[in-house]
């Protein structure tokens, strides 16, 4: 590990991966809809060369989301996609399958994978297990404390990666429920349900909390009402070897997106100058508070609280 954790971003575009490098992310997650899961933006195989080539020479890693639920249509189509990505010279893959594992362990033995089991990913045994198969990353659970997060740390025989900023994902279908609704009430969808739609859920209880909600072809998924921002306590992160911060920019534009990285980016580097006489300083976060959308709260997730499974 360097002196400093990385900072990895998703990336909508190859636009916004250039923006997102110029205001210090180290590395970027991107991918395909048809291989990946809950993407900003739909990357081919050609954008994804491109991205690894202005990334390679700002110095910077990109890394490829293969973490769909592998069904066997795509299975069969999974080999000649880790052919190109190793072709383009992707720095790692993300997946939770095993059968991404044992195509990239044939095909591509150099690349890099990274362990997302999204909310099973949970203690360090497990982890090591993965990491004893050929996965040099953890994507630990967003469901963990902070004390769970940092106690494990000197367990881990891999890499761990934490998102930081963002908001989550709390429930999946590979149902179309919302075009499903719809069709219930007897109301016409045009187009697809995506992330440009603005859709949202509210609960009766609670009718000042709002859920996006989108479609695509690997089915719906809401998304949490709130945006984690761990940036006061990343020192705790950071003391404990965390290896890579995830900031998460689904659904944002990418001026916030802007200014989350570089909250995060000063953070780091000021922990990296004086470990010992580092603050946070509130006015860090200025900028995201500004462009923050007034009605998602800033929180600090599951960081504080126990979840109950």
């Amino acid at each position: 590990m360097s002196n400093k954790p990385e900072l990895l971003s998703t990336a909508s575009s190859l636009e916004e991966l250039r923006v997102l490098a110029e205001a210090g992310a180290d590395a970027f997650l991107i991918g395909e809809e048809r291989f990946g899961m809950r993407l900003p933006g739909d990357f081919t195989l050609a954008e994804i060369a491109e991205a690894v080539a202005y990334s390679h020479d700002k110095g910077k890693r990109v890394y490829v989301a293969v973490n769909n639920l592998m069904t066997n249509d795509i299975l069969a189509e999974l080999p000649a996609y880790i052919e190109g990505l190793r072709d383009a010279g992707v720095d790692g893959i993300e997946f939770g399958d095993p059968a991404v594992l044992t195509t990239v362990r044939e095909l591509a033995p150099d690349l890099r994978l990274h362990w997302n089991a999204e909310m099973t990913s949970t203690n360090s045994s497990t982890a090591n297990y993965w990491g004893r198969k050929g996965a040099t990353r953890v994507v630990l659970a967003r469901e963990l404390n902070m004390d769970e997060i940092t106690g494990m740390t000197d367990k881990l025989e891999v890499e761990a990666q934490v998102q930081v900023h963002g908001m989550t994902n709390i429930y999946h279908s590979k149902r179309r429920l919302v075009q499903s609704y719809m069709a219930h009430q007897g109301r016409q969808v045009e187009g697809e349900l995506g992330l440009t739609r603005g859709l949202f859920l509210i609960e009766a209880e609670r009718r000042d909390e709002k859920f996006p909600i989108y479609e695509d072809s690997n089915g719906t998924h809401i998304m949490s009402s709130e945006d984690i921002c761990i940036l006061e306590d990343l020192h705790l992160l950071m003391e404990a070897g965390i290896h890579s911060f995830k900031i998460e920019g689904m659904l944002k534009p990418i001026a916030y997106n802007v200014a989350v990285v570089r909250a995060y980016r000063t953070a780091i580097d000021a922990y990296a100058a004086n470990a010992e006489e580092y603050e946070f300083d509130e006015s860090w976060l200025e900028e995201v508070r500004e462009l923050q959308d007034p009605e998602r709260e800033l929180s600090f997730g599951f960081f504080y609280k126990e979840q109950v499974y």
